[in-house]
């Protein structure tokens, strides 16, 4: 059960870094999706890094293009312009 884990997560990874180097939008989105349906069905948490670069309503892949990041009160914002959706992450103290 623990091997299955940690090829979850192996493949998950590798998901997201072939996201960052898709040439397409469509493409990128294609991976986050299949992403989190492995993350899903295998019960595996994405790691915290990974889970700021998509947008959790619409699994679109967020970077400079079509998202906006801000920093206010010790949080990070970052809004997707694709369907608005908006997180927030708490930043640590310095």
């Amino acid at each position: 059960m623990q091997n299955r884990k940690e090829l979850a997560l192996s493949r998950i990874e590798r998901l997201f870094k072939l996201a960052s180097e898709a040439k397409t939008q469509s493409r990128a989105d294609r991976y986050v999706s299949l992403a989190s349906k492995i993350s899903t069905k295998l019960k595996v948490r994405i790691p915290s890094n990974l889970k700021r670069k998509f947008c959790k309503k619409c699994l679109t892949f967020l970077k400079a293009g079509n998202s906006r990041v801000r920093t206010k009160n010790r949080m990070l914002i970052t809004s997707c312009l694709n369907c608005n959706h908006i997180s927030r992450f708490k930043l640590k103290k310095p």
